[in-house]
């Protein structure tokens, strides 16, 4: 497989598209709703990109695996917040539709790259050489 920066990649460029969309919906609330439920659907949502960018910088296979498995996390805690900003009407159900669209698709992409990084991770069985003594 050809190296590819990770900021080329189309999961990275969607997360950091999620953030985006989610800032643009915060910024407009009133401040208790903004500094409540929207910092933290903020916070959640940035998670999810600075998580992947930070595997990218791993040197093992595991390690980046690990802040895959945050970028996950965080992927999970932002439907939590959307769900709870939708309940409470600050973003309308077809905005949380979308959202939640392009979060599913993001987490299809994110489970496909640890399997990849997973198969990285095996090691090749240590080589026994041996000396000809002819």
């Amino acid at each position: 497989m050809a190296y590819q920066d990770i900021e080329e990649s189309r999961f990275y460029q969607r997360a950091e598209n999620i953030g985006d969309q989610i800032w643009d919906l915060v910024i407009g609330w009133e401040p208790f709703s903004r500094d409540t439920v929207g910092n933290q659907l903020t916070r959640a949502a940035d998670s999810i990109g600075a998580n992947i960018a930070e595997s990218a910088s791993r040197y093992s296979p595991g390690d980046a695996i690990r802040f895959l498995h945050f970028a996950r996390g965080s992927l999970r805690e932002t439907r939590f917040w959307l769900k709870r900003a939708n309940k409470r009407q600050l973003i309308t159900n077809d905005k949380c539709n979308h959202l939640f669209a392009e979060l599913n698709t993001l987490s299809l992409e994110l489970n496909n790259y640890i399997k990849y990084q997973r198969t990285r991770s095996v090691k090749e069985p240590d080589l026994e050489y041996t000396t000809d003594s002819n």
